[in-house]
């Protein structure tokens, strides 16, 4: 049994290309494809270079016709989602067809920053304007709001008064790069065993 996983990014694709190079040699976690919303992510190249499927879907396709991208994501098997930095809301027939099976990671510890708009260097600046002296990831699950799911993991890093939105989004890069796939291969496990 192989858990099939589609990524979802819209970015650079660095959490994307950090899953695939760690589960490349898995027995049984395989990153399928690759589904971005922007037709100029960075997120492209790096899956090419990696020899990984992309498919765009623009943000119309995604409201519009969710269903076929449902029957597109089971003809390919894919068993679970993983968003790494996708910026679109995802619809509620995509959740409804894939229950507690799509995690998102946002860079910051929820439910503090969480939200429309909270994304990226928004999330770091917003920590380091309101003087919090730390910081961290969150994993998720996905449920019909932005970063409400139920969480799964949560790692921590120090925020100092000397931090910017750039030295900030490094430590939390550290801390994406390292339990992401935790966090990933935890869910999988979970997912195999009710199988």
């Amino acid at each position: 049994m192989i858990i099939n996983i589609a990524i979802f990014a819209s970015g650079s694709g660095s959490n994307a290309e950090n899953l695939i190079e760690k589960f490349k040699d898995h027995p049984f976690i395989r990153i399928k494809l690759i589904v971005t919303n922007n037709p100029t992510a960075g997120v492209i190249e790096r899956a090419k270079r990696l020899k990984k499927t992309v498919h765009i879907i623009s943000k119309k396709a995604l409201t519009n016709y969710t269903n076929q991208i449902i029957d597109f994501l089971k003809s390919e098997e894919i068993n679970m989602i993983v968003l790494a930095g996708f910026l679109l809301k995802v619809p509620k027939e995509l959740i409804t067809a894939f229950p507690h099976h799509i995690i998102n990671i946002h860079p910051a510890l929820l439910p503090k920053y969480g939200g429309k708009g909270f994304y990226g260097s928004h999330v770091h600046q917003a920590v380091i304007d309101n003087k919090e002296s730390e910081s961290g990831i969150t994993i998720h699950y996905v449920n019909e709001e932005y970063d409400e799911g139920q969480i799964i993991l949560q790692e921590k890093c120090s925020v100092t008064p000397t931090d910017t939105p750039e030295t900030l989004a490094n430590k939390i890069h550290e801390l994406e790069y390292i339990y992401f796939p935790v966090a990933v291969e935890k869910i999988a496990n979970k997912l195999l065993m009710e199988k």
